[in-house]
């Protein structure tokens, strides 16, 4: 089975019942957009936007960052991980560059595991312009994930660079 960001990345936008308003990304300066179903709850965050499948299967932030901030958000989405138990196996790393509504993208992947046992984990990088990064943050446990591909892959279809 293709790993699901690859899948989202390749797929068309696909249509989708309850999804919420654009989110502009940050909101004061927007960069980018994404669309996310409120069933999703999304909530914003410091420098984005986080949201959670109704059933808690799938967890998924989108943040800004520039040159100054990349690091830090950066360790602070393993930090995050960590502080909720989720341990990546490093030998399942994979890696995929690709494109996505003219921006790059760059998708890393990994197998681990939480307290509720197999999960898969992702970081992805989307250029919507020079000099501004959205780190992608997916982490979303195995056999659940899979009945929320249609929105995930909605979700990434949606990110589009604010011009």
């Amino acid at each position: 089975m293709k790993s699901t960001l690859i899948a989202a990345f390749l797929a068309f936008a696909l249509p989708a019942a309850a999804f919420a308003a654009d989110i502009q990304l940050p909101a004061d300066a927007p960069v980018a957009s994404v669309t996310i179903p409120d069933s999703w709850n999304p909530t914003e965050i410091d420098h984005g936007v986080e949201a959670v499948s109704g059933d808690d299967a799938v967890y998924l932030s989108i943040e800004v960052a520039d040159e100054k901030t990349t690091d830090k958000i950066i360790e602070d989405i393993f930090a995050f991980l960590e502080e909720n138990g989720v341990k990546v196996d490093p030998a399942t790393q994979t890696e995929a560059d690709n494109k996505l509504n003219g921006m790059d993208v760059s998708a890393i992947e990994w197998e681990g595991e939480d307290e509720d046992g197999p999960v898969s984990v992702g970081v992805t990088l989307l250029s919507p312009r020079p000099g501004k990064l959205l780190l992608m943050t997916y982490w979303g446990s195995k056999g659940d994930q899979e009945k929320h591909l249609n929105d995930f892959v909605g979700i990434i279809a949606s990110i589009k660079p604010v011009k």
